[in-house]
């Protein structure tokens, strides 16, 4: 999963940016309110992890434009304050959690994966489209027909995590390439591709009906072949 931490403490930054990729999550700081802003606006991210007290632009502040805007994407605010109406200020602006400052990494690490779960629809940790079960835990997709299963590699993972959130729409090369490898990377649209033919040889390794079709001048999308 892509998270974005919006957070002006260095050291804190720095030590939660550790934290979370060794949980194998993407990344990405921004140590202001104006550019957290604009990067929560791309709606790339899957969770959004936001400090209240930002140069710029406030936590609060921020949150209210994005929903505003119409992102969706579940936010959780950390701040040094703890007095109930602040949390209900945080609530209120849109946040889907809040976490008070100093506080211990496994439960922002729990909250977090209760947010991911979330976003993506599941409540153990599988995600299901048409005869496919994806494993958010182990990487692992399988096919209920076949009984196959293989692990992927991590962007055959995020390839197809990404389609099945997003099932039903049709995903630009752009999009995939920002969300996969994300905006500072120089990864080029024939990444896309080249990992795209890796992840449909693994479904069809698994014999699954399930297929990524490419839309002509548009990008990618995840159908059944019976339909």
């Amino acid at each position: 999963m892509r998270l974005l931490l919006v957070e002006d403490e260095k050291r804190m930054a720095q030590a939660l940016c550790e934290i979370l990729r060794l949980e194998k999550y993407e990344v990405d700081h921004y140590d202001n309110g104006i550019d957290g802003l604009n990067a929560i606006l791309s709606d790339i991210y899957d969770i959004i992890i936001l400090d209240v007290m930002l140069p710029g632009k406030n936590g609060y502040e921020i949150s209210k434009q994005a929903r505003s805007e119409g992102i969706t994407t579940p936010i959780l605010m950390l701040t040094a304050k703890a007095e109930v109406d602040d949390k209900v200020t945080g609530l209120d602006s849109g946040a889907d959690d809040y976490l008070t400052k100093p506080f211990m990494t496994k439960e922002l690490l729990a909250r977090l994966r209760a947010l991911g779960r979330r976003k993506l629809g599941t409540t153990d940790g599988v995600l299901r489209f048409s005869d496919i079960l994806l494993d958010t835990n182990t990487f692992t997709l399988s096919c209920v027909k076949s009984g196959q299963s293989v692990r992927l590699c991590e962007k055959e993972y995020k390839i197809l995590e990404y389609l099945i959130a997003n099932r039903g729409q049709i995903l630009t090369r752009e999009q995939l390439a920002v969300k996969i490898w994300g905006f500072e990377s120089e990864a080029e649209y024939n990444n896309v591709e080249v990992y795209m033919s890796f992840t449909r040889k693994k479904l069809a390794f698994v014999e699954s009906r399930t297929e990524i079709k490419a839309v002509r001048g548009i990008g990618y999308e995840l159908r059944c072949a019976d339909v």
